[in-house]
């Protein structure tokens, strides 16, 4: 009996802990878009940001999509080889890149970075009390810390994903400009054959989603940040694994709706 009394006790504090949270969050999310057109502002932090999220990302974007693409193209072509299909080479990339990989990788890596770096960054400023400090100067803290990073997420991660996308392409003409001497307008002629415009409207609007929650995780995690330096280290820790975990559900999800309009 006792052992059921601890069993039951434990899963009520799990259930009860889960709704605290989901109801913090949704708090959280719902301030951010009533704080959104309130003046001030904040350009000024708003372009800062927009920098650090995506100017600082693009030598890690780079490399990664580049060798993303070129990988992609020596793992299909073997299989392609098989059945002659080596012409089909530039579209199932294409294919592959804009309609999963580019927002895909692009989310992952800026989760890593950026996820990261927001938690660690407002986690810091809540231990050592400078988010208490600037509510006692008069300056909304939400507005100028959260608000803006979120917005700058959200705004930078279809221009990164596109650049990701043209970054795996080249990639992919280069291997297959040694291999096959494709030239460049019959690659590109080929590639995006098959693209409609759902394609890149998919891809845009996962970005967008993909930015939103990895700026939101991260700025929750660090906004609410508490245990000294263990607690901005775990802060940063969550953001990075919360955001991957909730960008493969939310892929999922988008995934079915846009294949219900095809």
């Amino acid at each position: 009996m006792e052992g059921d009394r601890k069993r039951r006790f434990f899963i009520s504090k799990r259930v009860d802990g889960f709704f605290i949270i989901f109801s913090n969050v949704t708090s959280f999310i719902g301030r951010f878009f009533k704080e959104m057109f309130r003046r001030p502002l904040e350009w000024n932090e708003f372009i800062h940001q927009c920098y650090e999220i995506g100017y600082r990302s693009l030598l890690l974007i780079t490399m990664t999509a580049f060798i993303t693409g070129v990988v992609f193209t020596k793992q299909s072509r073997p299989s392609l080889s098989e059945f002659g299909a080596q012409s089909w080479l530039p579209s199932l990339v294409a294919i592959a890149v804009i309609k999963s990989l580019a927002p895909l990788v692009t989310a992952l890596i800026c989760a890593g970075k950026v996820g990261s770096g927001i938690g660690a960054e407002l986690g810091s400023m809540r231990v050592t009390e400078q988010i208490d400090a600037m509510e006692v100067s008069a300056t909304n803290p939400f507005k100028y810390l959260v608000n803006t990073r979120i917005g700058a997420a959200t705004l930078m991660l279809p221009m990164l994903m596109l650049y990701a996308a043209f970054v795996s392409m080249m990639g992919s003409y280069l291997d297959i400009s040694l291999n096959e001497q494709t030239s460049f307008t019959t690659f590109l002629q080929n590639a995006f054959s098959k693209i409609t415009f759902l394609d890149y409207a998919s891809s845009i609007i996962r970005s967008l989603v993909f930015g939103f929650t990895i700026g939101t995780v991260g700025c929750y995690q660090g906004f609410n940040t508490s245990g000294g330096t263990q607690g901005v280290g775990r802060a940063a820790n969550s953001a990075v694994v919360v955001s991957m975990f909730f960008i493969f559900i939310e892929e999922m999800l988008i995934l079915q709706i846009i294949n219900s309009f095809r």
